[in-house]
């Protein structure tokens, strides 16, 4: 069982979002101690924004400049890595009501035609189907119902972005309100916790 372990949280450990994917990804090992987990901190190890010399770039580099060479084939490297695993772990926080720039980079190292989609005549084909995704999503306040769900680009891009690469299996492990008030925070965070122990969402993925 191949597992991916990204971390996108820019708090280093005050980040809720990693103190919860570091809990999934310990209870994937307990499940499953044969588990290979390549571990990615897209915040330390941070991939470039896309570029259009990203996308021109031709496939052998040998001629290409060496720091934009060095991206691509690091770009390369995820893609291959995401392509074999069997679950991915993505710790999410919610920054201005969307995801990391960090790890929409990496997102977009992702998708790439012909490797994780196709387009047919019935319309685009996801190619990496058969994966779960587990998620852990933070955020300051509550956007799960209400009229705050408007605001969620959060949850509903990663949904969108990976079932378009064919993943229907996306689960959520959400602490909600940490900004709050400091009883609100723990409450939340126990709760994921104690959803992450239960093993409910990681029964698929064991």
């Amino acid at each position: 069982m191949n597992v991916i372990h990204i971390d996108s949280g820019i708090l280093g450990e005050h980040s809720v979002s990693r103190r919860l994917t570091a809990a999934i990804v310990s209870q994937i090992k307990a499940d499953r101690p044969d588990a290979k987990v390549t571990y990615r901190d897209l915040v330390s190890e941070r991939l470039q924004h896309l570029t259009g010399a990203q996308i021109m770039a031709p496939a052998d580099l040998g001629e290409v400049d060496p720091a934009l060479a060095s991206d691509i084939r690091a770009g390369r490297q995820m893609l291959d890595e995401f392509l074999a695993a069997d679950t991915i772990v993505v710790g999410a926080p919610m920054y201005n009501f969307s995801i990391p720039s960090q790890l929409k980079a990496w997102i977009d190292r992702l998708a790439v035609a012909g490797k994780t989609f196709r387009y047919t005549e019935a319309g685009p084909e996801g190619l990496a189907k058969g994966k779960k995704v587990i998620v852990a999503s933070t955020r300051g306040g509550h956007y799960s119902a209400g009229p705050a769900s408007a605001m969620d680009h959060q949850e509903s891009y990663l949904r969108t972005v990976f079932g378009f690469f064919g993943i229907t299996d996306v689960e959520f492990v959400r602490a909600e309100g940490l900004n709050l008030g400091a009883d609100q925070k723990q409450f939340a965070i126990a709760e994921a916790e104690k959803t992450i122990a239960e093993g409910n969402v990681l029964r698929l993925a064991s």
